[in-house]
């Protein structure tokens, strides 16, 4: 080493990692990353955001399989920047204002909508029938897209609308993939049950709708026949994110006349592959 020459301590959060990669055949392999520390920052954030709760150091350290002092130091500058917050009492840490922030320009970017549209199109163009993207609201269900095929009849679901989810494919396919104790908190009793006509068995009370929940689980898709519309079918698979939990559904709408109920699964197998890619785009859990 020549005279005069320092040596560089390295940077106590430049811990070594490793990240997948494609190579040219599509296989995937670990590759060492050339940033470590804005890797194991946004690991920080992925674990937080998984969490029901906020964590204490010791235990982000753990399940990383990082340095405490690491962990130390990046949460530190996290919590500079309001992106981690340290619950003093508690001796943990949670997601801070600035997170929060980032969610909510995330839903202000429409995602979902913009992610959702174009394969939405080349589905309806596959089917000819109407497609449409919904998140839930509440009890209800608000359409986000909707793809109307040539020549199919008008449908009430346009951009904006709200429904009653327990009256509709969408609703139930994202229903059906909740918790049942949060259905049953946002249906408590008969008052939050509606209906738009007379149908043959309306979903009426929490029994009749948790009956028909368990067959939508049973199945791996929803079905809507005429609440809505008489006359119209539907069929909905449920769009997960990482934490598989129910983040929108897609659905496509025919004339009952037109397509027999046998033929219902295959078309479900059709919708459920959509539902999986817009899933894996927004890098959620598909088939949750």
């Amino acid at each position: 080493m020549q005279r005069g020459a320092t040596t560089r301590k390295p940077d106590s959060t430049a811990v070594s990692t490793t990240t997948a990669a494609a190579s040219p055949a599509g296989a995937r392999i670990k590759v060492a990353s050339k940033v470590p520390a804005a890797e194991n920052t946004l690991r920080i954030l992925k674990l937080l955001a998984s969490r029901r709760g906020p964590m204490a150091a010791s235990q982000i350290a753990t399940s990383l399989g990082l340095p405490r002092s690491s962990v130390y130091h990046l949460l530190g500058v996290m919590e500079a920047n309001g992106f981690v917050l340290h619950l003093h009492e508690e001796q943990r840490y949670g997601l801070g204002i600035s997170a929060f922030e980032l969610s909510s320009a995330y839903s202000r970017q429409e995602p979902l909508s913009r992610l959702g549209r174009p394969m939405l199109a080349s589905l309806v163009d596959a089917l000819g029938e109407s497609a449409h993207l919904a998140v839930l609201h509440g009890r209800d269900v608000l359409y986000i897209v909707e793809e109307r095929a040539k020549n199919r009849p008008s449908l009430v679901t346009d951009v904006g609308v709200r429904l009653p989810s327990h009256l509709t494919a969408s609703g139930r396919a994202i229903l059906a993939a909740l918790p049942k104790s949060q259905v049953r908190a946002l249906y408590p009793n008969a008052a939050a049950f509606t209906s738009r006509h007379e149908t043959e068995s309306p979903i009426m009370k929490y029994s009749a709708l948790s009956s028909h929940l368990d067959q939508v689980r049973q199945r791996g898709y929803a079905t809507e026949h005429g609440e809505i519309t008489p006359g119209f079918g539907s069929v909905a698979a449920a769009v997960t994110d990482h934490l598989g939990w129910p983040t929108a559904a897609v659905a496509v709408t025919f004339l009952e006349d037109k397509l027999p109920a046998e033929e219902w699964p295959v078309l479900a197998a059709r919708i459920q592959k959509v539902a999986d890619e817009l899933s894996i785009r927004i890098h959620g859990r598909p088939g949750a």
